[in-house]
C-alpha cells in the first residue's frame, strides 16, 4: 500500500543557491522555464541599461577646429600648414618651447596626432600685429 505522504510525486529537492547560480552560470535550464526567463532578462536589462551606467568618455564634442580655414601646401618634405594667430593659444612672450607645443595642437586637427613642427614663420600685417603662423610639420 502507499504512503499518503508520497501522493505518487517524488520527494522534493530543495537546491542550495550555489547550485542555482551554477546552473544559471552554465545555462542548464530548459527553454520556457522560470529560470530561462530569469537568465534571458538579466541579459536584456545588461545590455540596455550598463551603456547609461558607464561613460567612457567616448561622447563627441560639439565643436571641434578652429572657426578660421587652414591653408594647406606640401612643398618637398613637409607640409607647410598656414594657422591664425587666434586659433594657436600663444602668448606674446611665450618660449620656443610653448611655441612649438601650441602650434603643435593647433594643426593636429588637419595633420593627426602623429605630427612633428619643424619650423615656423610669423605672419604680419602693416601695423605689425602676428595674424598667422606658418607652420612647417611633416609626420
Amino acid at each position: 500500500m502507499a504512503s499518503s505522504t508520497t501522493n505518487g510525486a517524488g520527494p522534493q529537492l530543495r537546491r542550495s543557491f550555489k547550485q542555482v547560480l551554477s546552473s544559471y552560470f552554465y545555462w542548464t535550464y530548459p527553454r520556457g522555464s522560470f529560470h530561462y526567463d530569469i537568465m534571458v532578462t538579466l541579459i536584456l536589462i545588461f545590455i540596455f541599461v550598463t551603456p547609461h551606467l558607464w561613460d567612457f568618455g567616448a561622447n563627441p564634442s560639439l565643436f571641434s577646429g578652429s572657426l578660421s580655414p587652414f591653408q594647406v601646401v606640401a612643398s618637398g618634405r613637409f607640409v607647410i600648414v598656414t594657422v591664425q594667430a587666434s586659433d594657436a593659444d600663444i602668448s606674446p612672450g611665450a618660449s620656443y618651447r610653448e611655441v612649438k607645443r601650441g602650434l603643435r595642437k593647433a594643426v593636429e586637427p588637419v595633420m593627426g596626432d602623429a605630427v612633428f613642427v619643424e619650423r615656423w614663420d610669423g605672419l604680419y600685417d602693416a601695423q605689425g600685429k602676428l595674424t598667422a603662423w606658418r607652420v612647417w610639420t611633416h609626420r
